[in-house]
């Protein structure tokens, strides 16, 4: 058992809840809480270390017995110690260290989310959980974007970074892998309506911050706008709302028969 603070594990677990250089420099991430290493292991993604404490329900310790079967570093920790490097104001008592290695982008795409300048970490996660079940091909994260696998953005995608490959690209590499796509920027108003936008063909949506809204490269990369029509007067929606209502959309227009 882990009882003391200066344990190169419990550093290594402190240095990758901070900031986003400690992860690049690591390839690593946490992910915190019964469900999300219940995912990355459902998903085998590769697992460097878990660390648990006394205290665990019955999923908990399964999930615990799960993990050492499949050969991950497992080791327990005291309890006060596992609450003071966790990242949640009411841990679970249970967290794992996931190597960096983002899923393939598929050769042929036909649906990518762009986040342009979303710096809430809810809204990011949010977007992610949303274009993981809206079956999107990829994400591409621009410059301006929070760090996709920080720890609030990772509780929010509830397992999204699992499924789908989310990658932070430069402009250039975005504009290159989305050769061929058409490319639709979301707006507060102005361009179609996303009601006759048609988003059968192959496309990119972009969907930018609340605050800053979309950056010009965004805007130069996008061959037209599409706003969500508000009747009811609202000036504009939650970012993750929107690109919901727009990702969605995106669904349901490919699953209408043709014609």
């Amino acid at each position: 058992m882990i009882t003391s603070s200066q344990n190169p594990k419990l550093k290594l677990v402190r240095a990758l809840q901070g900031r986003p250089k400690e992860r690049r420099r690591e390839n690593a991430f946490v992910a915190e809480g019964v469900r999300l290493v219940e995912e990355a292991l459902a998903c085998a993604w590769p697992i460097r270390l878990a660390l648990y404490s006394d205290g665990l329900g019955e999923r908990g310790q399964a999930l615990v017995a799960a993990l050492r079967a499949s050969g991950a570093d497992v080791e327990e920790v005291a309890a006060s110690l596992l609450q003071a490097v966790s990242g949640t104001e009411t841990p679970q008592g249970l967290l794992a260290v996931l190597d960096y290695s983002p899923l393939p982008v598929p050769r042929e795409l036909d649906f990518v989310l762009i986040p342009d300048r979303i710096r809430d970490p809810g809204n990011l996660g949010a977007l992610l959980r949303t274009a993981a079940a809206a079956g999107a091909g990829a994400v591409f994260l621009p410059p301006e974007t929070a760090d996709a696998f920080a720890p609030k953005v990772l509780r929010a995608g509830m397992g999204a970074h699992f499924r789908l490959p989310i990658l932070p690209l430069g402009w250039d590499t975005i504009r290159s892998r989305v050769d061929g796509l058409y490319v639709y920027l979301a707006e507060m108003k102005g361009g179609l309506s996303c009601w006759e936008a048609d988003f059968r063909p192959p496309l990119a949506l972009i969907v930018g911050g609340e605050a800053a809204g979309a950056s010009q490269p965004a805007r130069d990369l996008s061959d037209a706008s599409v706003h969500i029509p508000m009747p009811g007067g609202t000036e504009s929606l939650n970012a993750a709302v929107a690109g919901a209502v727009l990702m969605f959309e995106v669904l349901r227009q490919r699953s209408r028969p043709a014609g």
